[in-house]
């Protein structure tokens, strides 16, 4: 993906191959969590694994195909933020 920020041109990667195919809220799930275990410490896997646990459960009662693509696209932007943070931090 190619994005202009601040008048430059960045290429942002999605954190794991298979972002795109991502289009149900079990194939985010395991998405989410194949992107923790490439998480650099143990400690930092577990953070995030329990915090997408939690965001599924508060969100497991919508029914709104709408709003399920609008979850789904928002976690996988967060999901590269959090990859592209800790990348930087190697």
């Amino acid at each position: 993906m190619l994005c202009v920020f601040q008048g430059q041109r960045v290429l942002q990667m999605a954190p794991l191959p298979g972002a795109e195919l991502v289009q149900r809220p079990l194939q985010l799930y395991r998405y989410l969590l194949r992107c923790c275990r490439q998480l650099p410490t143990k400690g930092i896997q577990e953070h995030y694994k329990h915090t997408v646990r939690q965001s599924f459960r508060v969100h497991s009662d919508e029914d709104n195909p709408e709003r399920i693509q609008q979850i789904i696209k928002r976690a996988i932007e967060d999901a590269d933020w959090i990859m592209n943070k800790y990348k930087k931090q190697d």
